[in-house]
């Protein structure tokens, strides 16, 4: 009997829980940093092997050159590793949602994949197409760390849905998935420019493509729902995200194809400027994850509430 309660009784919230995701958030955030650190600075090879470290498993090798790059961003890594299972078991222990629990473990079978995506981009040379898609693993781990912050705040555990109508064609849940796969294919584009395996054109013909689907969905939100807190923030974020970004695109083409076209290694303005466009795009993605959740939680389609209501009626009726 104790059981049974157990398990249909609601959630509450944990703080311990959800401070651990903000802060595994962060750790995930400064991983993506060190990563674009390591191949802005050329510095993909400058550990030969993997998984170990000039042969060793522990020991730190000499920090000069391009290992001080390439080591600190494999030792950051296994920390995030580390505290990715410590997370699954705390959710394990503290959260009744299985849902959670199934991410919280999706969060570790995500975190092994970029770590296996990362020793080949090493034992296969750098080839463009395993780089990019470390890159994109990498992007996604972010905003699913990100989204179980979200799932384990206050505000997700003990505030009631809006239950607005997502009126609009196409409808703003769709406007929130259309953005997420158009930032996708930018990440990929930007990864692939990054790596050497692409031109850049494609990269800057998705961008005009992906700001106007951005700015689309947050004009949509902002202008129809943005007496809603939890639509408002994460569109309005999205707003700002965009335009920096974009400033930041335009100052890393500039940096690194039209001045640093011949420069015989990385300019300090050119690893300044990519690797800031790189975390802003991880921020930008996460940001559009907490948007599409947030709109799925507190609009529902016409259809659907014109059912409730028939139910509703049925109900009282009866």
């Amino acid at each position: 009997m104790k059981s049974e309660v157990s398990s249909i009784a609601p959630n509450r919230f944990h703080s311990g829980l959800h401070r651990f995701a903000v802060v595994l958030s962060c750790c995930v955030f400064l991983l993506i940093i060190a990563g674009a650190l390591v191949t802005s600075e050329d510095a993909g090879l400058s550990v030969p092997d993997w998984p170990t470290s000039f042969g060793s498993i522990y020991k730190i090798p000499p920090m000069v050159g391009g290992v001080k790059f390439e080591h600190t961003h494999r030792m950051i890594a296994e920390g995030v590793g580390l505290l990715t299972i410590l997370f699954c078991i705390a959710a394990f222990r503290t959260d009744r949602r299985k849902w959670l629990r199934g991410l919280s473990l999706a969060a570790i079978g995500t975190v092994i994949l970029q770590g296996v995506l990362g020793g080949l981009t090493v034992l296969f040379f750098l080839p463009w197409y395993i780089s990019s898609a470390h890159a994109g693993v990498a992007q996604t781990f972010f905003a699913i760390v990100v989204l179980m912050a979200l799932y384990t705040g206050r505000n997700w555990l003990e505030s009631d849905p809006a239950g607005m109508l997502d009126e609009g064609t196409p409808s703003t849940r769709t406007l929130t998935l259309l953005s997420l796969c158009a930032v996708y294919l930018q990440l990929f584009f930007g990864a692939g420019f990054r790596h050497s395996g692409i031109s850049i054109l494609p990269h800057l013909m998705n961008a005009v493509l992906a700001s106007g689907i951005l700015a689309w969905t947050a004009v949509r939100v902002l202008s129809r729902y943005g007496h809603i807190p939890e639509l408002r923030r994460p569109a309005a974020i999205i707003v700002a995200l965009l335009l920096i970004q974009l400033g930041l695109g335009f100052a890393a083409y500039l940096t690194r194809v039209v001045w640093g076209r011949n420069a015989v290694q990385p300019l300090p303005s050119m690893v300044s400027t990519t690797v800031a466009h790189v975390a802003v795009g991880a921020l930008l993605l996460a940001t559009c994850f907490v948007l599409e959740e947030q709109v799925r939680r507190h609009l529902v389609r016409e259809p659907a509430a014109r059912r409730e209501r028939a139910t509703v009626g049925k109900a009282i009726s009866a």
